[in-house]
């Protein structure tokens, strides 16, 4: 009877253990998962390159100066590259360091033919500002030079964004802009059409870093997300969410507004890797 009671408890635990392997493996998975879930890939001005880089320790990348986020553990590490919009086509090159030293990778560069958008806005300020203007728009630049450039160094970067409102696309990325026929610079963002008092939501989790009200993009928030991706969203209504707080995804941001310089209400969203916009379609789950 003892020995039978013995075996009993040992098969008890050996099960309990199975159902703990069975969790563990589980959650490992998943993690996996959650940290591989790369944007896509697609190396044309305004895309995003996933170059590997295997080495021991996690590397410090850079492009052109600028800090590029890197993924990943032991001997498989990702550095996740955003391609500036007027980039030169051909070869390029990520400097890597690892334990002190530096080594170059390679990738190319391809072609993509942006479409031309022609529009016309009311108010001549926003095409041609005045000298006032300038030097309002010139100390917005820095602030918004600053938030573009923040780096906030997480493990676990949301690497994959839900819609922020909805609507349909009026205005793809990319786009080569005329404002009232005067060549401006190319479209920076995704424009989603929507009545004024729509809700912007969250599409990932991160912390607000600036909100404000610019001469060009209006109100404004702009959330960082960790190892310099930013997202930011403009021309809105109203801002719900203050500086330093931290917001989970689907959280409400504000809502969709007319504010800076606008033919109509949406909501102009943007999408920033390493100090520069790429296109926010890459990183929007497809689910």
């Amino acid at each position: 009877m003892q020995a039978q009671k013995l075996i009993q408890q040992w098969t008890k635990s050996m099960k309990n253990k199975s159902i703990s392997l069975v969790i563990l493996y589980l959650v490992t998975i998943f993690n996996f998962t959650y940290a591989y879930e790369f944007p896509i890939e697609s190396n044309v001005p305004g895309g995003v390159v996933i170059i590997p880089i295997k080495t021991e320790n996690k590397p410090e990348v850079f492009f052109y100066d600028k800090k590029v986020m890197v993924i990943g553990e032991n001997k498989n590490w990702n550095a996740i590259v955003g391609i500036p919009l007027k980039i030169e086509l051909g070869e390029h090159k990520l400097k890597v360091i690892n334990d002190g030293i530096g080594a170059n990778y390679l990738f190319d560069v391809v072609n993509k033919d942006y479409e031309k958008q022609y529009l016309t806005v009311k108010n001549k300020r926003h095409v041609n500002p005045n000298d006032e203007d300038m030097l309002r728009i010139s100390k917005e630049r820095k602030l918004i030079s600053k938030a573009k450039a923040s780096w906030r160094e997480i493990d676990n970067v949301p690497l994959k964004f839900i819609k922020p409102a909805r609507g349909p696309y009026s205005s793809s990325f990319g786009l080569r802009r005329f404002f009232n026929k005067q060549p401006r610079n190319p479209h920076s963002g995704l424009d989603i059409a929507a009545e004024k008092g729509t809700p912007i939501i969250a599409p990932a989790a991160g912390v607000v870093i600036n909100t404000g009200d610019y001469f060009f993009n209006g109100k404004t928030i702009f959330l960082d997300h960790g190892q310099g991706l930013i997202t930011m969203y403009c021309h809105m209504e109203e801002i719900s969410i203050e500086e330093g707080d931290f917001v989970n995804v689907n959280d409400m941001l504000g809502t969709v507004g007319s504010s800076g310089r606008v033919t109509g209400a949406h909501l102009h969203w943007s999408v920033i890797l390493n100090n520069t916009t790429v296109e926010p379609l890459l990183f929007l789950k497809t689910d």
